[in-house]
């Protein structure tokens, strides 16, 4: 039987509030997350329990003032997201995961929140084309939006085009009221909503009518080349194999591609293959295209919603 270790963790005065968090409210998760006893005495935290549980906790509060003193605000679920990077041993530190700003609105930072959000955003910085594959919720199309973003306001790209299948998912296009253009919004709209928060609101529809933004069905693809973009096809589980094909061959020079979607939730015909399933056969394995694989550990919405991921997966194994 290992004996119980205690030890000290003297944190930085200026930055000890900001790691326990409001009333130790970070201090509390922690300790719920890690089978050890803490005792707070102004800025140093005595930590005591079995030894891999006391390691455990020095290197989340160790990190966890890394993030502090680049001037980010933790959270609960910022201190829960660091107990799950150590546990897999990541490769990268805590804070080189929750502390990698993409772009900043006002008080807004966008960051990825987990491993392997963290994952696939380094694979768009250094890929051409990248497929983000993985339940709702895990910031497939956000992140992708923010390096967009990114890429638009450092002249990496000169233009971003955003695009989606008009694939009907219980209603059909013809019931719904107004124009074509009324009919076609609704699907366009999740991207709509990533833009406003990452550029001031008055900003897009001016950018739009430039041609620096673009959000359009993915019918208005065909026969075009897509130079010097940064090009997002989103719901891409929704195309066929022949409109994935058709997409992807649109690439041209200067152009970053990104195919996000979940392939649990295909709302194609009966008997109509996937476009999605059948690239990671054609394309894994080809060189400047990655394939990254999110979980419903990625999942950053309510806690429940990795948990309905999980029991739907389940469910689809046994059936």
């Amino acid at each position: 039987m290992t004996a119980d270790l205690r030890e000290k963790v003297e944190l930085d005065t200026r930055y000890a509030s900001g790691v326990l968090g409001i009333n130790e409210a970070n201090l509390r998760t922690l300790d719920n997350l890690i089978d050890a006893d803490f005792h707070v005495r102004g800025n140093v935290v005595s930590i005591s329990g079995p030894g891999h549980e006391v390691s455990r906790a020095r290197k989340v509060l160790t990190e966890l003032e890394s993030i502090a003193r680049r001037g980010h605000v933790i959270s609960p679920d910022a201190v829960k997201r660091a107990v799950e990077i150590i546990a897999v041993e990541a490769p990268q530190s805590v804070s080189q995961v929750l502390g990698s700003d993409i772009v900043s609105r006002r008080d807004k930072t966008i960051r990825p929140k987990t491993l392997g959000q963290k994952t696939y955003v380094d694979a768009i910085d250094h890929n051409t084309v990248v497929f983000g594959i993985g339940p709702a919720g895990s910031g497939k199309t956000y992140l992708a939006v923010a390096k967009a973003v990114q890429a638009l306001q450092t002249k990496q790209v000169s233009r971003i085009i955003l695009t989606r299948p008009a694939v009907e998912a219980g209603e059909k296009l013809g019931f719904l009221p107004g124009t074509l253009g009324d009919k076609i919004d609704p699907y366009l709209r999740p991207l709509y909503d990533a833009l406003r928060d990452m550029l001031d609101p008055e900003m897009i529809p001016k950018l739009m009518e430039a041609g620096v933004i673009e959000v359009a069905p993915l019918a208005y693809m065909r026969g075009r080349t897509l130079s010097d973009s940064f090009v997002i096809l989103d719901e891409a589980q929704n195309t066929t194999p022949e409109q994935m094909k058709m997409f992807l061959t649109r690439l041209g020079f200067g152009a970053k591609m990104v195919v996000t979607g979940d392939v649990s939730q295909v709302d194609l015909p009966r008997g109509t293959q996937s476009g999605l399933r059948v690239v990671r056969e054609i394309l894994r394995g080809v060189e400047d295209i990655e394939f990254c694989e999110m979980a419903s550990t990625d999942v950053v919405r309510h806690q429940l919603v990795g948990r309905i991921v999980d029991a739907y997966d389940l469910f689809e194994e046994k059936s």
